[in-house]
């Protein structure tokens, strides 16, 4: 086969791949703006608390660690 065959089939290759996926986008349920808000404030307040969690957890192995060492 050559070069423009190959390159010709690949870009009707590429032609359907994207119209199967605007297909498939239009199926896809959106979430509504007050599911995105209360989806967005969830995510922040789980990242807050690992944040500050991981905080407590960092400074008191530093104090564990000075302690035993006798810094």
């Amino acid at each position: 086969m050559s070069l423009m065959a190959r390159l010709a089939g690949s870009g009707r290759g590429m032609l359907k791949f994207f119209k199967e996926v605007r297909m498939e986008l239009k199926r896809v349920v959106w979430p509504n703006r007050h599911q995105t808000l209360v989806y967005t404030a969830v995510v922040l307040a789980a990242v807050a608390f690992v944040t500050v969690l991981l905080y407590v957890v960092d400074t008191a192995v530093g104090y564990l660690f000075r302690w035993l060492l006798g810094v």
